[in-house]
Order: C-alpha cells, then sequence, then structure tokens
C-alpha cells in the first residue's frame, strides 16, 4: 500500500488551524450540511495520479458504490491511472468513491475539502470530482473569487451570484461528469483553505437564494472591474440575454479600474504569431469600449477577435487602447475581466456607500427577482 506521510497531512490541518483560528475550525468540523442541494466539482483533470486521505475513517467503494475497504485517518494513499483503470492499492476499478463518515474531511493532492470525493479513469488519465454540498462549496468560493474582507453586502451579493452560477451550470450539464470545474472558466473553488468568518456568514445570510428571470435561473456573470461601464452580453459573448446589460459600473479608484502593459514588438510579434509586426490597432468595439476586432499587418495582414489578442497578450480586458513606442506598443487599459454582470469591485464601492446586496444585485442584473430554493421545491 503506498500510503504518503500522515506527518504532511497533520501540519496542514495545523496550518488550516492557524489560518482560521482553532474555534472556527473545530466549528467547521461539526457543522452539517444546510441544504439538500449537491455540487459535482471537478478540482483536476487528465492527471496521471492523485493522493488522497481523509480527516476521519472513510469508506472506499467503486463505481457500483459497493464498498471494498475502510481508509484510515490521514493515511494518505495514491490512485494511479493504468490504462482505462484505477490502481488503488490491491485493486483495479474503472470508478473510485472515498467518503469520509463523522463529518469528517477529505484531502485531494494538496488541500483538504468537504464532502466526498470521486475519481473516474478516462483515456487512461483521472478525473478527479469533489461531490459537496452547495452552501459548503460556496463558502470557499466566496474566499477565492472576492476577498473575505470585502463589506458583508457585496460579500452576500457574490453569495447570491456564485449559488445562481453554479446551479446554472448544474441544468446544463446533467449529461456530463461534473457540473463545474475549480477554475476561472467556472468558479474558482479551493477547498477549506479559502473559507473564512465572514464568507460563512455571507452564504448562510443568504441561505438557498438565487436569481431568476421569468422563473428560470439566471446566468450569474461577475467580473472583477469594468473599467466605468457593464457591457451587454451579445457584444462580448454571443445570445442576447435580457438581464444582462450594460449599466454604470461604481468601481473608480480601485485596483481594477486601470491598467496599462508594455510591449516590444518583438513580444507582439511571438504572442500574435505575426511575422515583422508593423502596427496594430482596434477595428471594432462595443459602444462602451471594449475593443471586438482588431487590424494587424506585418509581413501579411490579419483580422483578430479582441478575445484573441486578450487571451495571447495575458490582457486583463478587452477594453485597452494601443499606443506606438520607440521600442513597441503601449497598451492603456480599464477594467479587469469580461466586463459582463456584477462588477466586484462595484460591488465593493456600493457597500461601503451603504447599498444592501439585494438592490447590488439589482443594478447589475436588469430585471432579476430574488427567490428561495426551499420555495421553489
Amino acid at each position: 500500500m503506498a500510503f504518503l506521510n500522515d506527518k504532511f497531512l497533520m501540519m496542514r490541518i495545523l496550518q488550516l488551524g492557524k489560518q482560521t483560528g482553532w474555534f472556527c475550525l473545530l466549528w467547521l468540523m461539526t457543522i452539517a450540511p444546510a441544504q439538500a442541494e449537491r455540487l459535482r466539482v471537478a478540482v483536476a483533470q487528465k492527471i496521471p495520479q492523485v493522493s488522497l486521505a481523509a480527516s476521519t475513517p472513510a469508506i472506499v467503494s467503486d463505481g457500483n458504490r459497493q464498498k471494498f475497504a475502510e481508509l484510515q485517518p490521514l493515511k494518505a494513499l495514491l490512485a494511479i491511472a493504468n490504462n482505462d483503470e484505477i490502481e488503488f492499492g490491491d485493486r483495479q476499478v474503472t470508478q473510485l468513491w472515498i467518503e469520509p463518515q463523522q463529518g469528517g474531511y477529505i484531502w485531494i493532492d494538496d488541500r483538504w475539502y468537504r464532502g466526498a470525493v470521486q475519481v473516474i479513469s478516462s483515456g487512461k488519465k483521472l478525473v478527479v470530482i469533489n461531490h459537496v454540498d452547495l452552501e459548503q462549496y460556496l463558502y470557499s468560493v466566496l474566499g477565492a473569487e472576492m476577498s473575505a474582507t470585502f463589506p458583508m453586502e457585496a460579500l452576500k451579493a457574490q453569495a447570491v451570484a456564485a449559488r445562481t452560477y453554479a446551479l446554472y451550470r448544474r441544468r446544463s450539464t446533467t449529461k456530463k461528469l461534473f457540473d463545474v470545474d475549480s477554475s476561472q472558466i467556472s468558479q474558482v473553488y479551493r477547498g477549506l483553505s479559502s473559507e473564512a468568518d465572514t464568507t460563512q456568514l455571507a452564504v448562510n445570510a443568504t441561505l438557498g437564494q438565487i436569481l431568476t428571470y421569468q422563473g428560470k435561473p439566471i446566468l450569474a456573470a461577475f467580473h472583477s472591474a469594468s473599467g466605468g461601464h457593464t457591457e451587454n452580453v451579445e457584444d462580448i459573448w454571443s445570445n442576447r440575454l435580457a438581464y444582462l446589460r450594460g449599466v454604470p459600473d461604481f468601481d473608480l479608484g480601485t485596483p481594477g479600474y486601470e491598467w496599462t502593459q508594455a510591449f516590444t514588438t518583438a513580444q507582439l510579434s511571438q504572442g500574435l504569431k505575426m511575422k515583422q509586426l508593423k502596427t496594430i490597432a482596434p477595428d471594432r468595439t462595443t459602444q462602451f469600449g471594449s475593443v471586438v476586432s482588431l487590424k494587424i499587418s506585418g509581413d501579411t495582414a490579419k483580422t483578430l477577435t479582441g478575445t484573441q489578442v486578450r487571451t495571447a497578450l495575458k490582457l486583463r480586458s478587452l477594453r485597452f487602447t494601443i499606443t506606438p513606442t520607440p521600442e513597441g506598443f503601449l497598451f492603456t487599459g480599464r477594467g479587469y475581466g469580461h466586463g459582463l454582470g456584477m462588477s466586484q469591485w462595484g460591488a465593493y464601492n456600493l457597500a461601503q456607500q451603504g447599498m444592501t446586496y439585494p438592490n447590488i444585485l439589482a443594478h447589475y442584473y436588469s430585471g432579476v427577482e430574488i427567490e428561495n430554493l426551499a420555495e421553489r421545491n
């Protein structure tokens, strides 16, 4: 049995205790799920192996949920991709479940999570899925997506938006292995390491609340800052949505409001895959200043979308102008993120001014209502 160093796991528990405070940690270990809603979160994909452990005795079962072992506390074991199966100790299975008992936590590679873990063999690699209570999932998302030191009304607004986004994604992924992943592609999720007493309070204070439009959960997009005005969704993504309309933002003076980034001609040529780059300039912009497309000339000429350029150059947003310099070009921009839906720094400023979370949400999502999951079920 390829057990890993259990002293390392104990050190991580000690570190978590120091970060959250021992009273908070003990409370975390005993709190019961407040809502029956469950979420499937992919915390790792296409990996050859993963280390797994539990803080309490844990049941180990196969894809049919037939128990075949019990994992002792703080004894990490490797799950290894072996052709189309998973090698776990002396067993070979196509799926693996580990479910901590007595309210324990699950260790996945480098951090602790609530709930249970499912490991699936997929194309000679592993997909690792955390099955977790929705409300407890949000404890972590809030701390990862918005600073736990933000005003409480901003955190509450984030809790409602993140809960809505998760349920929207779950409705559209019923035939997939998981509902969301743990990166910015969905919502950032880091398990216990990004929880705080403020994120728990914000989630609990908005228990079960989601945003709906005409009775359905909305695509509750959010971003760090828009640079003065959010965007209409069809100008940045594709389909028009009545509730994702451009509105004035309140992010002036925040860290996300303005940015600059300088590139040499050689850096731009490499990043945009254009030999002998000579000129680059926005071709089309939205009514609020985000770049839709750019014309680039060098040994050839081509047009790229703003998103393609932003991704290639790792720009903070699509809202920028370009100025030639002796060495290359200077990008001067505003905002951080796609600019759709709620601006987190705008929510920060509005909360600081005394606005409550329902009003913050009503500003950034047009024509929506706040409903409670308990009343919908």
